[in-house]
């Protein structure tokens, strides 16, 4: 396999930000997925998503990135492995994630994490449906840990590794003829789901993605 994407999170080539079909009319707010968003145009300096806090109100400027739109308009496909290294945050209220995106559809997690459930991993396949909490203390999943990452996008399963631990294999797959955009972006959870940022806390949450990959 060779590789085909390389991310640099400050490339107006490789990435759009601030913008998505994920979002009801491309953002910049998502209140029906139960996040506190307002969308950032501004990009990721050495991987680093951040959420600030808004005065006035309860949203927060969020960053996400997709590569929907750009001028290289990158998709993975199937059969492709990403793999990633990332930093998750601490803060309460922090929603990062890596997944995928077209037409309405096309979603693959490769995670999703929140600091209230410190030790559990989301990752879900809603091409062919399935989903998986994986709770990943003894691998050290906590806020503030970093690890490794690699999801195979196969036809017939999706698999999941942390470091090089299978974590789930959903066979399920995407299919034979699956591809999307991607998304990297950190929300802010509304508090139905999972806990809000207090009003107390602080102003500013991060994660960070120090890499991202694409084999094919």
């Amino acid at each position: 396999m060779a590789v085909v994407f390389d991310a640099d999170f400050t490339s107006t080539r490789q990435w759009v930000a601030g913008r998505s079909s994920a979002y009801p009319r491309m953002g910049p707010t998502n209140r029906g997925d139960h996040k506190l968003d307002f969308l950032s145009r501004a990009y990721c300096p050495g991987g680093v998503f951040t959420a600030v806090r808004r005065h006035g109100g309860e949203l927060w400027t969020c960053s996400l990135l997709t590569t929907e739109g750009s001028p290289e308009a990158f998709q993975v496909r199937t059969g492709d492995v990403l793999t990633a290294r990332v930093t998750l945050p601490v803060e309460t209220g922090a929603w990062p994630a890596i997944w995928t995106w077209r037409d309405g559809g096309n979603e693959v997690d490769v995670f999703e994490y929140h600091p209230d459930h410190p030790d559990l991993l989301e990752i879900s396949n809603h091409v062919r449906g399935g989903f998986r909490y994986w709770h990943g203390a003894d691998a050290g999943i906590a806020p503030g840990a970093t690890f490794d990452l690699r999801t195979v996008l196969g036809a017939y399963s999706v698999d999941w590794f942390v470091g090089d631990t299978l974590v789930h294999a959903d066979r399920r797959g995407v299919g034979p003829d699956f591809h999307a955009y991607l998304i990297v972006n950190l929300s802010v959870a509304d508090g139905v789901y999972h806990d809000r940022p207090p009003a107390a806390g602080p102003d500013r949450l991060s994660w960070a993605c120090h890499s991202l990959r694409i084999e094919r």
